[in-house]
């Protein structure tokens, strides 16, 4: 049986997948594996809204499970701004392991006092609490942290905060830097996650403002009766102050710098468990959390205790579904997330040997072959880093232009040229996208023929493939280009073309030029005058196999996941005026544009 104390109002209890209060432990307990179950096996009980008082006076709540039974265990932690009670079905599986389960609503959010500002207070939170659940009397005093997206970074910014009591995190789908990676990306404003994820959260601000100022007595002499106003609607000023300061920000400034991750790897003591997927909005940051906290971390113990899993998933993706967007990845996909979380903290909290540290540190999904792989590290040392060429015989506008990949270099070749109109941006059809409702066209791999018409998009396609051919790893499109306006953007996507012309998007980028040398300090450039640029399109693992083709398209809009360039140079957040402009891709001897491929023999 579960045993529920609350310290707060009832409120309605909202679960992920449908899972009741009432929820049986012996039914999680079941999902355990035999021999982890025949030692952990708890009834939990439950308590609610146990207040916690930061360091300022705020006092933040939390649901506590824990296993019913004496002695002293180790605690999960989950920090989070979407309503702690979603978090109950793990926290069940948790106690039902031997695991104290604590989910806190962050500062502002749902049963937590205080004032919402994302990223703002969570080092500082993060930390009190850390060390406020280590206290806790059936508290052994070592805490680890679990959860995704947002949860991360209340996670890794805890963690830089180091708090003496952290044992381990488990970020998961979440970057590595606030201003590159979550807000904007290269120098162009997220628009589509940014705008939807400011909305999602604005709904929690509002619903708290309308019951702080819900006050019937106050128009009880309000005449006419008519005129009665039941609920006096919070006004929009305020609700999200943080999206126009980081339209104010465009460039990485003072504003942006405390909380970057990246700039303060060195800080984080701990081993650190990262998963992600190839269609995530936050891969990047993903794997440069990996990669970096390898060499960097504060310790020893923690830079050899870095662990990477990359699935195959949208954002924050539960990793159950052998279907992603338009392609079935097959049934070796799916695997139990929460499940390797709490078997990683079985082996780091516990010290059990469940043979995971008899495992390689990374695991991957390879998309084409559709099978989960094991390697040493990331990026791979056995890839080699493989020049495919642009080239056109005729100008490579669309799919009936004439663009080619080869790694053959380029002699003497015409530049390619298209017309970007701001008013009639290239649409984003999937790719890594967040969040719902009302996603502009899918959600990870979905054809790409519909863009790949457009006389605004340069197409370049290799020969089919005669065998099995692997890219895995980091990916670069290095250009040389040239634009009649004094800011604009460029972007690129890589295809993998199957023989049924079907276009499974892989991973993308983009460049706002005025950042091409730095994010801090942006410069126009100038019109007509050739630039040679680098994008940074992530990271892929996918087997071309035989009759598929590789296939780059190049542009200046991925619209709405990105905002706009309006071409001008004028601020972007408060631009109405637009330009076209003239956009060109030089690819000849001297100027010799390439897609850059991680091959793997």
């Amino acid at each position: 049986m579960i045993r529920v104390m609350s310290a707060e109002p009832a409120r309605p209890v909202r679960i992920h997948s449908g899972v009741l209060l009432t929820y049986c432990f012996l039914a999680m307990t079941a999902l355990a594996p035999a021999g982890v179950r025949a030692a952990d096996s708890y009834e939990a009980t439950i308590e609610r809204g146990v207040p916690a008082k930061m360091r300022d006076g705020v006092t933040l709540r939390a649901d506590i499970c824990r296993p019913k039974a004496d002695g002293k265990f180790p605690v999960l932690l989950t920090r989070t701004p979407y309503d702690k009670n979603g978090e109950l079905e793990f926290c069940l599986k948790a106690a039902a392991r031997g695991y104290v389960a604590v989910a806190q609503d962050v500062r502002g959010r749902y049963t937590s006092e205080g004032d919402w500002y994302p990223f703002k207070y969570e080092s500082q939170d993060g930390y009190d609490t850390v060390e406020w659940a280590a206290a806790l009397p059936y508290s052994n005093g070592k805490v680890g942290m679990y959860g995704e997206s947002y949860v991360g970074a209340t996670q890794l910014l805890a963690a830089i905060a180091h708090p003496p009591h952290l044992a381990g995190i488990c970020p998961n789908y979440t970057p590595s830097n606030y201003h590159d990676g979550w807000i904007y990306q290269d120098g162009a404003f997220e628009q589509w996650f940014n705008e939807s994820w400011t909305t999602i959260l604005a709904e929690n601000t509002v619903n708290r403002r309308a019951e702080s100022g819900s006050d019937p007595l106050r128009w009880s002499q309000t005449l006419p009766l008519w005129s009665y106003p039941v609920l006096e609607t919070p006004s929009a000023a305020g609700l999200a102050p943080y999206f126009t300061d980081w339209l104010a920000h465009p460039d990485y400034d003072d504003y942006w710098k405390p909380w970057s991750i990246e700039d303060h790897y060195s800080q984080i003591l701990v081993p650190v468990f990262s998963v992600g997927a190839w269609y995530d909005i936050f891969l990047g940051g993903t794997l440069r959390n990996y990669g970096r906290l390898k060499r960097e971390a504060g310790t020893e113990a923690a830079r050899r205790g870095q662990r990477l899993t990359i699935a195959v998933a949208g954002h924050a993706g539960d990793g159950t579904q052998a279907k992603v967007g338009a392609v079935d990845f097959g049934n070796k996909l799916p695997f139990d997330l929460n499940e390797e979380i709490l078997r990683w903290y079985d082996s780091l909290l516990k010290g059990m040997g469940n043979g995971l540290d008899h495992e390689k540190s990374v695991k991957i999904f390879v998309m084409g072959k559709n099978d989960w792989r094991e390697e040493d590290d990331w990026p791979l040392g056995r890839a080699k880093a493989t020049r495919y060429y642009l080239h056109s015989a005729k100008p490579a506008n669309g799919l009936d232009g004439g663009g080619t990949l080869s790694t053959a270099a380029p002699a003497e070749e015409k530049p390619d040229q298209y017309v970007y109109d701001p008013n009639d941006a290239v649409p984003t059809i999937g790719g890594p996208l967040c969040c719902e409702p009302g996603l502009p066209s899918g959600v990870g791999p979905e054809d790409q023929r519909p863009p790949e018409a457009r006389g605004d998009v340069l197409v370049f396609s290799s020969p089919a493939f005669t065998q099995n051919a692997e890219v895995t790893g980091p990916i670069s499109l290095d250009l040389y280009v040239s634009s009649s306006a004094v800011d604009t953007d460029f972007t690129g996507k890589l295809v993998d073309v199957w023989p049924n012309g079907f276009a499974q998007n892989l991973t993308e980028g983009i460049l706002r030029m005025r950042y091409r040398d730095s994010q801090e300090k942006p410069e126009l450039v100038n019109p007509r005058e050739i630039y040679h640029i680098n994008l940074d399109l992530w990271a892929t693992s996918n087997v071309f196999l035989p009759g598929h083709k590789l296939r780059l398209e190049v542009s200046s809009s991925n619209f709405p996941r990105f905002d706009r360039n309006l071409n001008t140079g004028e601020d972007q957040a408060r631009g109405t005026r637009m330009v076209k402009a003239t956009n060109v891709i030089y690819h000849d001897e001297s100027r010799p544009s390439a897609l850059v491929l991680p091959i793997v023999p």
